[in-house]
Parts: C-alpha cells; structure tokens; sequence
C-alpha cells in the first residue's frame, strides 16, 4: 500500500511539473518585473480582469474568495475590496456605462455593482455565466452562459435580462469588436468564432477554425482587423482575418490557455495559461509571431494590460502564502 501511495504521489508531482513547464522553451519574456503589490483575501483563485481608464482602476475576479477587487494602478494598492458570497464563484468581470459587472458562476447571474463605490446594484439572473462584453451603441452587456449555449444580453440602463442569442454549442469568451460594432464569441465544442448583431440579436455570420480544437478565449484587435482564439484542447492560439474569414496564422501556446489581453499600441499580445506559461506575440501588420513564452507562476494564467503605460498586470493567488498582484513593464 505504501508503495503505491508514494508511487501516486510521484505521479502528481510529475503532471504538475509537465503542467507547468510544457510550452516554456524560448527566450525569456520581454518584460521587466516592477514589484509584487499585496492583494486581498486568501491565497486561491482569480479569473478575469477588466480595466477602468477613467478611474485608474483594474478590476479582479476573486473566483476563490466569491469577491471583486479593484487594484489602482497609479499607487499599486487595492482601494475595494467587495465580497459578494463564499459560494459566487466570480468569474467574468467587466466595467461599463460606469458600472462592474461581475460574472457569479455560483449565484447563475451577473451582479452589477457601482462603479464608483462598489454598491452592489441588482443581479441579473444569466445562466453558467463567464465571459462579458458591452456594445456602447445599444447600450447592451452580452454574458457567456457556457453550457447554456448561449449569450444572455442585459440593457445596462435598466440593467434587466432582455433576451438570448443561441450559439448552437457552449459558449467561450465574449467579445466586442468597436470597428463592425458586433459582438464575438467563442463557440468552443464547434471550433467557431459566431458574430453578433447586437442590435438584432442574432448570429449574422459563423467562422470555422481550422487547427483550433476548442475556441474557448477571444481577443478582438480592431486596428488589424483581426480575431485571435485560444484553443484550450490542442494549446494553439490561431488569427482569423475578419474581412476575408481566414485563419492567417497559428502559434503554440502553454497548457490550459486561457486570458488574452491585447496592448494596441505595441501591437504586443500577451497570453496566459492555467499552467503558468505566458506566451507573447507580435501582432502588427498582419503578423502572428511568437518572440517569447516562459513560465512565470503557478496559475498565472489572467493577464490584464494597462494601454497608457504598457504596463502588464498578473494576479497570482499564492506567492509566499498570500495572493499577490504582480506588475510588470515592457523592455
């Protein structure tokens, strides 16, 4: 019996280390570390962030602590800290019309919270919630409801569910494109991109994905023209052309790909994975071009990018037994 509890035990310890390590050849990354900034709550899981420029603010999901915070940038310390409930699950998050919209997988719904303050508002019933996008025209909040197969939409003015778009298959993350003013999302069991007339409320076109098995992450580059999907099975991230919808490139990525965040200015995108591999590309003129991919930390795999500084922000759930917001700036 000991012998085969010491034998399991190996075995963990070796998936752990593939987990991490698979995808983390190349030159380090491009980026050079500003400081490790304390973050709130236990040392346990973070999903997705949201930038709020007006405030300075970059907004967490504290999957693990059923709570958002909100980190300022400027002083590099948590100025909110909102618990929503030990069991919300909180995966999405998402600042609009100066509000947060915070995706709890555990309460089936989205809670809207005050910009400003970090009232909590309302909730708004959506499914197996995850990914947000907002379209300023319509005034409209598109939620992921993932094995609903659908995209729940919300009016961000009265904040109450108006109606689903269907996807035909689970939904990945959502995504809104500025220069088409349509919203994409990733559905992950079919290999597509579907596009969203918000207006409308329907699918107006689908893209097939070659080479990408599960388009689970979404990353809209308006000043290219382009799309670009993680794909959670095959740990491949691919560029669609959105004009000409066709798949133009397609790099390796660290397991478990998960967080995309775009830097527009430096035409830099940086992806990050559940087994903290953070791979970066260049993307300007049409390139998908790999020029880094390293481990950086266990579960580091949510990236958010300040555009007016270029800062990158990583929020790490256990550093020295505490969650920790680490800051990094490009080289």
């Amino acid at each position: 019996m000991a012998a085969l509890i010491a034998a399991g035990l190996l075995a963990i310890a070796g998936a752990a280390y593939a987990w991490q390590t698979v995808g983390a050849s190349g030159p380090g990354l491009p980026l050079r570390l500003v400081g490790d900034f304390p973050l709130t709550g236990n040392a346990n899981r973070f999903d997705y962030a949201s930038m709020d420029p007006a405030h300075g603010r970059l907004w967490l999901a504290h999957m693990g602590d059923g709570s958002v915070e909100a980190f300022d940038v400027k002083t590099n310390r948590v100025v909110l800290t909102v618990p929503l409930s030990p069991s919300a699950s909180v995966r999405g998050i998402l600042v609009a019309n100066g509000k947060v919209y915070a995706a709890a997988q555990g309460l089936n719904g989205v809670v809207v919270l005050d910009g400003s303050t970090g009232k909590r508002l309302t909730t708004v019933t959506a499914g197996d919630v995850d990914g947000l996008a907002y379209d300023p025209i319509t005034q409209r909040v598109f939620v992921s409801d993932e094995s609903g197969g659908r995209d729940t939409v919300i009016d961000a003015r009265t904040d109450r569910a108006i109606g689903t778009v269907a996807l035909g298959g689970e939904a990945g993350n959502t995504q809104y494109d500025p220069v088409s003013r349509h919203i994409f999302v990733g559905v992950q069991d079919r290999n597509e991109l579907a596009e969203i007339d918000p207006a409308a409320l329907k699918i107006v076109r689908r893209y097939e994905l070659p080479g990408c098995a599960s388009s689970h992450s979404v990353a809209i580059d308006p000043g290219e023209r382009a799309a670009y999907v993680g794909c959670q099975q095959n740990f491949r991230l691919v560029r669609l052309e959105l004009p000409t919808a066709r798949v133009t490139g397609s790099g390796a990525v660290g397991v478990g790909v998960d967080v995309l965040a775009l830097d527009p200015g430096l035409h830099r995108l940086y992806v990050a994975s559940e087994s903290g591999v953070v791979s970066v590309y260049d993307v300007g003129d049409g390139a998908l071009r790999r020029v880094a991919q390293a481990f950086l930390h266990l579960n580091a795999h949510v990236v958010g990018v300040d555009p007016s500084t270029h800062r990158v922000y990583f929020p790490l759930q256990n550093v020295g037994g505490k969650p920790v917001m680490r800051v990094m700036e490009p080289l």
